[in-house]
């Protein structure tokens, strides 16, 4: 198994109760933790909140489904930034087989309104394939920086850059995608997709990425970059997480939510693990630092 050891407790959040709850975007917020993450049965991102990452409290609704609009039938695969004293989400919508990223913000972050009634990006490119999905995002000297998964709608296929000035007009970079699945790594031999990107200050940008040894089976893996976008180094130690056979993730380990525990000097990760249908949020944490 990889250098992170799973929670005894877990799932933390999700279960017979409350059914689905997936790829979850992670924050500190008043010594608090927000965790931002897509209800599946509500077809909705709701938020819960913690003080030790384990025990979380019940779901609330953030953004409900929009079916007139065309393209919002579904909503998922959020994440949430504070800037200024305005709460800034980027989300997947999806509605007949494809997605499309839209934007909304809350002065309260839990009470959420549409600032765009079209997708703030869509898939454009014959390797964008069907879909633009899990937006993360970053903001660093007055520029918008996004990491997007594009591909297919079930499950993607590669992750890409954009960049923008008011978090709602985005400019692609011109190379992308950024990162694309290495064949000769058996866990992720036919895709990538789900990053969550961190800055740091020792190891650049660390980009945890979801790496499917094929379309029903993945773990998650970091990669490493000095300016986030090119020159991406796989960590020695892919992947970090895997499922574990006869527990509650032994068919997939999906979509990382990453911080750095400086009190507690740990990495603590959370990710959707599924057995057959059910599919639920876990814990998984780390005291090795450098992850290379």
């Amino acid at each position: 198994m990889g250098i992170f050891k799973k929670y005894s407790g877990n799932p933390v959040l999700g279960g017979e109760d409350l059914g689905t709850l997936f790829d979850a975007y992670v924050s500190v917020e008043n010594k608090m933790l927000r965790m931002d993450y897509s209800y599946r049965s509500k077809k909705s991102c709701a938020v819960s909140f913690s003080d030790d990452g384990k025990n979380w409290s019940q779901p609330v609704i953030t953004l409900e489904p929009n079916p007139k609009s065309g393209w919002e039938n579904d909503i998922n695969r959020n994440c949430v930034l504070r800037i200024d004293g305005v709460y800034k989400m980027w989300y997947t919508g999806q509605a007949n087989g494809h997605s499309w990223i839209g934007y909304a913000e809350s002065t309260d972050g839990y009470h959420f309104e549409r600032k765009s009634n079209t997708p703030v990006l869509s898939f454009e490119y014959g390797w964008e394939g069907d879909s633009v999905m899990n937006p993360c995002v970053l903001y660093e000297d007055g520029t918008y920086k996004m990491w997007y998964s594009a591909g297919d709608t079930y499950e993607p296929n590669v992750i890409a850059y954009a960049e923008s000035k008011d978090g709602v007009h985005w400019t692609k970079w011109e190379n992308n995608p950024i990162f694309i699945c290495k064949k000769e790594n058996y866990f992720e031999q036919d895709r990538i997709g789900g990053c969550n990107i961190i800055k740091t200050n020792d190891m650049g940008y660390l980009m945890f990425y979801i790496g499917y040894e094929d379309i029903d089976t993945a773990r998650i893996c970091v990669a490493r970059s000095g300016n986030g976008i090119t020159d991406w180094e796989r960590s020695p130690y892919n992947p970090l997480v895997e499922p574990s056979h006869g527990e509650w993730d032994e068919d997939a380990c999906y979509k990382p939510a990453v911080i750095w525990n400086d009190a507690e000097k740990k990495w603590m990760l959370w990710y959707n693990g599924r057995r057959q249908h059910d599919e639920y949020i876990g814990l998984a944490e780390c005291s090795k630092r450098d992850l290379f």
